[in-house]
């Protein structure tokens, strides 16, 4: 069966680590179709030379799948001559099976695109891709200084100190001191003597703690864990300051992502390099919940829907909306009385990525028109009034509009 003609000049790229294979397909003006091959290295100069003969071909689709990370070098080069490719998902792109060629994926590629069969993939611009370099390392630091942190709780806990029975957190501030005391081979009065006096457990309680069975070579460890907490403190510091000095541009919209529950500046700063800033490129609040991976996948049959789990989308943003769901669902907000109905039915971790899902097509709204978050649940004029009245009823106690007993 032959496929109609959307385009007439296409170009099929099949990428790999050391190599690039194009596949041009053009279709002269007395109708006659011209298919013209080439090979190309993966390193700089070949990437040049491809988006030299691509710009040369005058192409209207320039066609390339999304695998692993060896189509954003060529991706970049095409996009610095004015070229800009289509990523697409190599599941919608599958060949017959037994037919597979790097000339032949190309070739199948160019077809597709020719007949205008396929669809792009979400590609941010080139300043949001550099951001997403800086907000995934921070992501990947994070993750490490959690397995520190545990490392250091499981380490006092293997020489019998129980401090986190009786603190919170043993990363907080006093907490810390205390540990950085220990360490020095303080004894266990002076190291009592950096306990904050808004600790709940009492002196005797932390003193009971404190006692334990600690050798040189635990406090070697414990050295060695509590330096690399601080440097991995340093870092993610460091990486916080730079992503927010080059989103100092979008200072509106991080402001007002912050004014839904459960997210912060940097939490802001991180999902916006995930997602961009402009709204249009998903369409719709639901195609922006399948990309993300956030909302349930279609299982039908028969006429009967199924449970179906969440897609593979991009893993980033998915687990900054959770971490946001979580935060949200102990806010006084309607986030938290949804949360509320969705774990009796649903459990916990469902009830996460429900609400996750819930706060996703909020954010794109609140982006797509510009408005801060209002929440359905609060009175936000009766709480203004409140906020208010004393300092309304000085100023007509100040003009004589009220006697001076009403204050």
């Amino acid at each position: 069966m032959e496929l109609a003609t959307i385009y007439q000049r296409v170009i099929g790229l099949d990428i790999h680590q050391a190599q690039i294979t194009a596949c041009a397909i053009i279709q002269q003006s007395d109708g006659t179709m011209h298919i013209e091959q080439r090979q190309f290295g993966a390193f700089k100069r070949d990437r040049r030379e491809l988006a030299e003969w691509a710009t040369s071909l005058k192409p209207e689709q320039v066609v390339m799948e999304s695998t692993g990370i060896y189509w954003k070098s060529p991706y970049a080069a095409l996009e610095a001559v004015g070229i800009y490719g289509m990523v697409v998902n190599a599941r919608h792109v599958k060949n017959v099976p037994g037919r597979k060629t790097d000339v032949g994926d190309a070739q199948w590629l160019a077809t597709l695109a020719r007949a205008g069969l396929l669809r792009n993939s979400f590609v941010p611009p080139a300043k949001l891709r550099e951001l997403r370099l800086i907000s995934r390392q921070r992501q990947k630091l994070v993750g490490q200084i959690s397995a520190e942190k545990n490392r250091l709780h499981k380490l006092l806990t293997d020489c019998g100190i129980r401090l986190g029975v009786v603190v919170s957190d043993i990363h907080g501030q006093s907490a810390r001191a205390m540990v950085k005391a220990i360490i020095a081979g303080q004894s266990i009065q002076e190291v009592l003597n950096f306990a904050s006096r808004r600790l709940r457990a009492s002196r005797e309680e932390l003193f009971d703690a404190l006692q334990g069975e600690l050798t040189d070579n635990h406090r070697f460890v414990l050295d060695e864990i509590m330096c690399h907490i601080e440097e991995i403190e340093a870092r993610i510091a460091r990486f916080d300051a730079r992503l927010l000095e080059e989103l100092k541009g979008e200072h509106n919209k991080l402001v007002l992502l912050q004014t839904m529950p459960g997210v912060d500046l940097i939490g802001a700063a991180m999902l916006l390099v995930e997602i961009g800033t402009d709204m249009s490129a998903f369409g719709s609040a639901d195609r922006l919940a399948s990309w993300v991976g956030i909302c349930p996948g279609n299982n039908e049959s028969a006429g009967k829907r199924k449970s179906g789990r969440v897609r593979k989308g991009n893993l980033y943003a998915r687990r900054l909306l959770c971490e946001f769901a979580h935060a949200a669902s102990r806010t006084r907000s309607v986030f938290q009385s949804k949360f509320q109905s969705l774990l009796v039915r649903r459990g916990y971790k469902r009830s996460i990525v429900a609400l996750a899902h819930k706060l996703l097509r909020t954010i794109y709204f609140m982006l797509s028109r510009g408005e801060h978050y209002r929440d359905s649940a609060t009175d936000y004029e009766a709480l203004s009034a409140q906020r208010n009245a004393p300092r309304w009823i000085k100023t007509l106690i100040h003009f004589g509009y009220l006697p001076q007993q009403s204050a």
